[in-house]
Order: C-alpha cells, then structure tokens, then sequence
C-alpha cells in the first residue's frame, strides 16, 4: 500500500481555486497523461505535436501551464501543475500538485481521471505519514502539522512553527544523546566488569548525568500548563448576582450577541460560553447563572454549573453592581485560590465610580480581616506578595491576584482596560522562535512516564544497584521519549557509540 501513487483533494471545494495532490512512484507519470501543456507546437501539416513525456522531462519544483483533457481530448480545465522529484517534495516521493478552479464538478473529474489512470484515493492523514515514513519529518513534526492547519490566534501559530521546524525534536534529540552516552557507560561496566582494572565512569558521573536528564525533561514538562492553555484557551469564568450585567458583558468581549439580555432574575439559567482573542491569546469566557437564593429547580442546577466552572476556571471576573455583602465577599475569595480574580464594579454610568469603588475596596479588605476561616486566612495573608494599605483603616491587602475594576459593559466604558488586565493576570509566557511550549497532552504523559524511569536509575545510583537494573530503567526511559518522535535507540547505535567514545585502543 506505501508504494501505491495516491491522488487526494488538498482544498475544500467550492472556493475559487481547488488544489489536488498527487504522490507516489507514478505521480509524474500519472499527471503526464492527462495533461497538456499550453505551448504545445504545430507540425507543418497543422496536427499538433504529441505531448507526452513533458513532465517526465521537466525538472524538480518547476511549474508548467496547460489544461487537463480526458481520453477524447475534451478539456477539463485550465491548471498549474506543481512538480517535484523525490526526496524534494513534502512526502519524500515523486509528487505532483495541479491547481484547478474551485468547481466541485471540475475537481470530481480531475480526480476521477487520475484514479482512472491508475491512482488511489488517499486516506487520511497519509500525505503526513508518508513523510513519517519516508524520514522528512518525525511524530512530534507530524502532529505539528495538525496544529498549524487548526491554529486560531499567533500563539497556537509560533507553537506550531517552533514544533513544526523540530524545536521539540531538538530538545529531545539532546536528552537522546544523554541517555545514549549512559547507556553506553553502563554496558561497559557491564560487558568488563571482570576487568577491575578498567573503570570507564565511576557513579558519581552516571549520577550527575542521570541529575542533568532528569532536570532537562522537568525543564520541558513545566511548559505545559500555559501550553495547554494557550492551545485549549484560557478559561475565564463570569460569576455574580442576577442582573448585574454578565450576559451583557459577555457578549460585549466577545463581539456577538452569545447571550439573552434582559432585566427579568434568572434569565441565564445555563452556561454560555464563546472564545476572543486578546492580544494573540485566545480567552474562553463562560457566562453563568446568576447567585441567589431560589426555589426554582433548574435555575438552581445552573447555579451549580457556575460554580464548577468556577473551580475549572483560570480567572475569575466577579461582576458586582452594588456594594456587596462581607459574606459574599469571603464566599467568592474563598472559591478563588489558586485563581486569578478581577472584581468588576459595573454600571459605572449610573453610579458614582469613585464613591463605588472606595466602598468596594474597603468591603473587601474587611473581608481579609474578620474570615473567620483560619485556612483563607493563612490562604489570603500567604499567596498574595503586593500589598495596597487602606489609609482609613490602616490596614493591608494582598493584591496581585485580585484587581477591581470599573467598567461599564452597558456603553463600553474602561472595558479595553479590563482586557488587558485580563490578558496581563494570564501571565502568557513571550513565545520566542526557538523556545519549547509542549501542548501535546501525549507528549506530556510520556515525558512524565520517562521522568518516573530516570528518578528511579537516580535511586538506584545512589543505592549501588547493579547495572543490569540500572539499564533497565534507562531503556523505559528511552521508550517513553521515543513514543514523542518516533525515533528508538537500537542496539546497533549503542554499540556504535561505544566504539566511537569509549573503545580502548583501535
């Protein structure tokens, strides 16, 4: 089946140009029969000349003008045709690719002609892994491929380049080379442990070699958490009283009409969720239900839907309209460890935003003083490392995790201000072109996996295990971060290393 030549559309159909791809040992040939190039001569006798061969003659990555014509030499279509010469194409293989205008019917016919001439329909996803297989591109590479094609914001897209063009590879191409050079140590030992005047490594250089590993691959599992949300988006709960102007607010950051607006209590009853991009990042925001006391069944199950997505949540915007309660505030600040949390004082067109935001800010450093609760206490006095000093009370707040705003979503007001506040309080790392950002759970998983494997050869170093058991961890650990790329070491290329390096004499 990998040697078949296999035909497939590249493009949706049905947009001005369509784009079909055609690889395989017989992709030239294939495309050579049905097509005719437009600066074909006369013969003296008015007959054209014959067209075959032209592209079997043509160069690698050249273009060729003409028209696709069927067994009657009826034309199809005027196309580019793209050609490349293996390994000089993205599979590795012979490939051609023939750019047509975008009618459904011209591209069916397209295909079918090349399906006629001997080509298989490809199935998905076999373009990648024939690049896979043919060496132009490892699994990590290959998965970035996906990313690209899906990525929605210039974050997700310089992820996707870096990983495309091997950043991740690189890393592990590192770590591979590690674990190679140990595990050529230990075979060493092995193979001449009768030798006890040979020492090739003592265990303090296996076990600083076995340190610098497993510090490399927690280097890059610490890039998970904002990778994944940078690839998943940032979640951002929207939480408050009925009729504070959550929906409204939704709807404003997002740019649409997502949710129902009206003064009616308990109108949102289920969450509303929709995504925007804010300087390149894209944010999840979720509109809940309203909190309030109610006997009404279903309002109450949204309620609490709102405070699991609250739990699920990154930041949270309380929104407020009115000074609340010190309960509610040591309710809300309560729910909100760990978390980003940004107290939104809305309506600022109807109230007196100074006034508002004076009361609000001493409500919740009250909130600080009397909880009772000596684990938000410890929580709250703790996790917080900027403080703001309320002059009437002569007391302080922590305030890096907490912001109040005021904004109106009503007009607009101050709300480009909330946006960058919430952008800000994301704490998205700068993507630089060679920097690593793992967003692959899978990638993660094996990572973790392979951390487990060289934290035990750590502790069988320093328990004196004897190399056979040490070996054994190492090739676990080898496994896990060849699951990632798809590149095992061998036998072949540890005896290799060894008499590269560590062979005595010639």
């Amino acid at each position: 089946m990998a040697n078949d030549t296999i035909c497939a559309l590249a493009t949706p159909a049905g947009g001005a140009i369509g784009i079909i791809r055609i690889s395989g040992s017989l992709a030239i040939n294939i495309t050579d029969s049905i097509f005719r190039p437009a600066n074909v001569c006369r013969k003296k006798d008015g007959n054209e000349s014959t067209t075959a061969g032209h592209l079997k003659k043509a160069r690698t990555q050249t273009i060729h003008y003409g028209t696709i014509t069927d067994s009657e030499g009826n034309i199809i279509d005027d196309v580019l045709v793209a050609l490349f010469r293996a390994p000089h194409s993205y599979t590795g293989e012979d490939s051609t690719e023939i750019s047509c205008h975008g009618s459904r019917y011209i591209l069916n016919k397209v295909l079918q002609l090349l399906i006629d001439a001997g080509c298989r329909q490809a199935q998905p996803g076999e373009y990648t892994q024939r690049a896979f297989l043919n060496g132009k591109m490892d699994l990590s590479q290959a998965e970035a491929v996906a990313d690209l094609i899906a990525a929605t914001n210039s974050a997700t897209h310089r992820i996707a380049i870096g990983q495309l063009r091997g950043n991740i590879s690189t890393e592990l191409s590192q770590l591979r080379d590690r674990l190679l050079k140990m595990t050529s140590l230990i075979e060493l030992e092995l193979d001449f442990s009768d030798h006890e005047e040979l020492e090739f490594a003592d265990r303090t250089e296996l076990l600083s070699l076995a340190n610098t590993i497993s510090q490399h691959i927690n280097n890059l599992t610490s890039t998970f958490a904002s990778g994944h949300a940078i690839k998943q988006g940032i979640p951002v709960a929207i939480v408050g009283k009925t009729n504070v102007g959550k929906s409204t607010l939704l709807n404003l950051l997002v740019g649409e009409d997502k949710a129902i607006v009206s003064n009616i209590h308990g109108t949102t009853r289920d969450v509303i969720e929709d995504t925007t991009d804010i300087n390149g990042v894209t944010f999840r925001f979720v509109d809940t239900a309203g909190l309030r006391t109610t006997d009404d069944e279903i309002e109450r199950i949204g309620i609490e839907r709102t405070y699991r997505k609250l739990n699920d949540a990154t930041i949270v915007l309380w929104i407020v309209d009115s000074i609340p309660s010190h309960e509610e505030c040591r309710d809300i600040i309560s729910r909100c460890h760990n978390k980003k949390l940004i107290v939104v004082n809305n309506k600022t067109d109807i109230t007196d935003i100074t006034t508002q935001l004076s009361k609000l800010f001493y409500c919740i450093t009250q909130s600080y003083i009397t909880d009772s609760n000596e684990e938000n206490r410890t929580y709250l006095s703790s996790n917080y490392n900027t403080e703001i000093t309320d002059t009437k009370t002569k007391t302080t707040i922590p305030s890096s995790d907490i912001e109040i705003i005021g904004i109106s979503a009503a007009t607009g007001n101050n709300t480009e201000t909330l946006r960058n506040t919430i952008y800000r309080l994301a704490d998205i790392p700068a993507i630089h072109e060679n920097d690593v950002i793992l967003t692959s759970a899978r990638h993660y998983n094996s990572l973790i996996l392979a951390h487990k494997s060289i934290i035990r050869v750590i502790d069988g170093l320093n328990l004196g295990l004897s190399g056979d058991l040490l070996s054994e961890d190492l090739r676990i650990c080898i496994e896990h971060l060849a699951e990632i790329t798809g590149n095992q070491i061998n036998t072949n290329e540890v005896l290799a290393n060894i008499f590269k390096h560590f062979c005595i004499g010639k």
